[in-house]
């Protein structure tokens, strides 16, 4: 055993924690179509020119949301631009939006 170490793996101080015992997320409300991911959870995602970038970029889908013109997911995306990658969150149309 080495000073100032308990003797306990990562794994046993982890579960001895109590993180990662919370239950698991709520399922989505029965509203939300089959096809939409568990709000509670990130995903990953293409998104198709989006507004100011042409293309196909990688994304995180965070949540969805149904309004007036149909179902739009808010999504964070890393753009390619001249100075550098630049990371956006916006709220992009399902249509734009494809699963990965």
């Amino acid at each position: 055993m080495h000073p100032g170490r308990s003797g306990r793996s990562l794994g046993e101080r982890a579960a001895r924690s109590g993180v990662g015992t919370q239950e698991p997320p709520a399922p989505p409300p029965p509203s939300t179509p089959a096809s939409r991911p568990d709000r509670a959870r990130g995903r990953h995602c293409w998104v198709h020119d989006p507004p100011g970038a042409p293309g196909v970029w990688p994304g995180l889908l965070v949540e969805w949301r149904q309004g007036e013109s149909g179902w739009s997911g808010r999504v964070t995306y890393a753009v390619a631009a001249p100075q550098g990658t630049v990371l956006v969150e916006a709220w992009v149309p399902a249509a734009l939006l494809e699963q990965r």
